[in-house]
């Protein structure tokens, strides 16, 4: 009877804590650098996110370790709701079959919000590359005595994919990881790497300026917003796909009303046409769903992530 009083009492105080939520502006960090695809999900939401508050939003970001160090910042962060992060596959689903030590545990230190969006890379190379296609591209690069490629962070889904290509396609690359997608993009126009799997957001203004060109797409099937881009599958790799996600984390004893409360007012701004819109503008695909989907969902991304990482044999300091 004591133990049922005692669940009663905290299931009202986490519901009462839900409802007196926002008490003061709520900070969003983002683990990339400003007008990277993070940055434009995180203030597209916060500029909703707002009005539905009634409280300032304010997206900061961090980036750095391979993300980590946002992503570290709502793991260490008070449990009120108050300090979110927009984590993504490589400090929370890789992360822990990369790094030796991380400065906290996805599954123990945050709690899953919600799926914000999620997109496939696309494998950019510099317009000087003599190559049209991925075929072209990789018999390219065998030839060569010394190529470099660019990714958004160590761990990150960018790295990785360049990885698991390099092993199907059998070429040789020295890795070269950047603070998120603008410096990765802008070492390709300096010609400093010859190729990058990012999203497609921070590169499409580098592809209309002719900097920079585009071979393929690593979705199962070509994206709409670039339906003339062939996929690394249909260009002779079967079963070739690695979707890049983000999403909502917070502390982990943030209440679970809280919780609860973001995740549907997330939920309700995700469906906005105009957010679609905007997002579909960019390659990105709006996400939602409940919190535990989501979780389901990075479960399921660590265990066939984490075994490549184990074949491929990748360890990060």
């Amino acid at each position: 009877m004591q133990r049922l009083v005692a669940c009663l009492l905290a299931l009202g105080a986490s519901v009462a804590a839900a409802e007196g939520w926002p008490e003061r502006p709520v900070r969003i960090v983002v683990p990339a650098p400003a007008a990277s695809s993070l940055d434009v999900v995180a203030r597209t939401l916060a500029e909703k996110l707002k009005d539905a508050w009634k409280q300032p939003v304010v997206v900061e970001n961090k980036a750095g370790a391979g993300g980590m160090l946002g992503v570290d910042v709502a793991a260490k962060a008070a449990p009120d709701g108050h300090t979110l992060a927009l984590g993504f596959n490589g400090p929370i689903a890789f992360g822990p079959r990369l790094y030796t030590r991380m400065p906290y545990d996805p599954a123990r230190d945050l709690a899953p919000i919600v799926l914000a969006t999620s997109q496939p890379n696309v494998l950019a190379v510099p317009a000087a590359v003599p190559a049209a296609s991925l075929a072209e591209f990789v018999a390219w690069a065998r030839k060569q005595r010394a190529v470099s490629y660019a990714s958004v962070g160590n761990g990150s889904s960018s790295h990785l994919t360049m990885e698991l290509l390099k092993i199907a396609a059998g070429f040789d690359a020295v890795h070269v990881p950047y603070a998120g997608s603008p410096p990765a993009a802008a070492s390709l126009v300096a010609g400093e790497t010859q190729a990058l799997f990012a999203v497609a957001p921070a590169l499409l203004p580098l592809v209309q300026a002719g900097r920079i060109k585009l071979l393929a797409v690593t979705s199962a099937e070509r994206v709409p917003q670039l339906a003339d881009l062939p996929t690394v599958t249909e260009q002779g790799y079967p079963g070739f796909e690695a979707l890049a996600w983000n999403g909502l984390f917070t502390a982990a004893a943030t209440p679970g009303a809280i919780v609860e409360r973001i995740n549907a007012d997330v939920n309700r701004v995700l469906q906005l046409p105009d957010v679609r819109d905007a997002f579909a503008r960019q390659g990105l695909i709006a996400g939602g769903g409940s919190a535990a989907r989501f979780k389901t969902m990075i479960d399921n991304d660590a265990a066939k992530w984490g075994a490549i990482i184990d074949t491929l044999g990748i360890k990060l300091e």
